[in-house]
């Protein structure tokens, strides 16, 4: 009968477990340097549209310190996606130390031979304001409708604003899902058309004898401007008032926590 060398065999054990772990732990892509909020690994963006997502990035991280990232990799070797995505989340620190700010958006291209994939990780801290159901509510509406069509960037920009209208408090979860499908943008032309047919019945009403002292200051003109302004942020790449075109160059990421949150989509 043979024997079985135990102490040899554990010390063959344990290499072969530290040598997969170093292997998993080199798997998962460092911090870009110099440091960026958009990464685009997969190649899915062009440059125009990896600038407009980025400035919007940073204008809303150098106004709240909430840290939103996107990143395309080309294969997840092996990890589920929403694995993949805590992983590097956590490596990267996405989001500041304490505040737990941060939000993680993964994206694996469709291709001939595997489907898409993309997971929203929302840090520690922001799992009250974006919980697990709106992630997948998010991808759902804003993301796979795109997707499917090949459009990245339309995607990412209407799903980006979103978030960022949940972290600030715009409005609420709830709010967002009693919308049905997270267009809060559809809102706008419909409240411009109702206020300018009130503004015209008012005028009617008084014999036009106001309508010069309206014109004179501009109020439809305003009304119209301010409305449809505030429904641009899903379609031109702006948040607030911060446009596509602007924003500093981003500091680098603070060392936020993930604890697991969070949903994923294919299609």
């Amino acid at each position: 009968m043979t024997l079985i060398n135990i102490p040899g065999l554990l010390r063959i054990l344990f290499l072969i477990a530290l040598f997969t772990g170093t292997v998993s732990a080199q798997d998962i892509p460092e911090k870009p340097d110099p440091p960026r909020l958009v990464n685009d690994l997969a190649g899915i963006l062009d440059n125009r549209e990896i600038s407009i997502l980025e400035n919007k990035l940073v204008a809303f991280n150098d106004s709240t310190s909430t840290q939103i990232a996107i990143v395309t990799v080309s294969d997840l070797i092996g990890y589920d996606v929403a694995d993949y995505a805590q992983r590097l989340a956590e490596k990267w620190g996405i989001g500041q130390k304490g505040l737990n700010n941060g939000i993680l958006i993964l994206i694996k291209p469709k291709t001939e031979n595997s489907p898409g994939q993309v997971n929203i990780a929302p840090g520690y801290g922001l799992e009250g304001a974006i919980p697990d159901i709106t992630c997948a509510e998010i991808i759902d509406y804003e993301m796979i409708p795109a997707f499917r069509e090949g459009d990245y960037f339309s995607g990412l920009d209407r799903a980006t604003t979103i978030l960022m209208q949940l972290a600030s408090g715009e409005f609420s979860a709830d709010e967002y899902r009693k919308k049905g499908n997270g267009d809060f943008s559809g809102f706008a032309p419909f409240i411009v058309i109702v206020i300018i047919f009130i503004v015209i019945m008012f005028i009617r009403s008084n014999g036009g004898k106001n309508q010069r002292h309206i014109s004179d200051k501009g109020l439809p003109l305003w009304l119209l401007l301010s409305m449809m302004n505030s429904g641009r942020g899903s379609h031109s790449g702006s948040w607030g008032g911060f446009s596509g075109g602007g924003g500093g160059g981003f500091g680098g990421f603070g060392g936020g926590s993930f604890g697991g949150g969070g949903a994923s989509g294919s299609w």
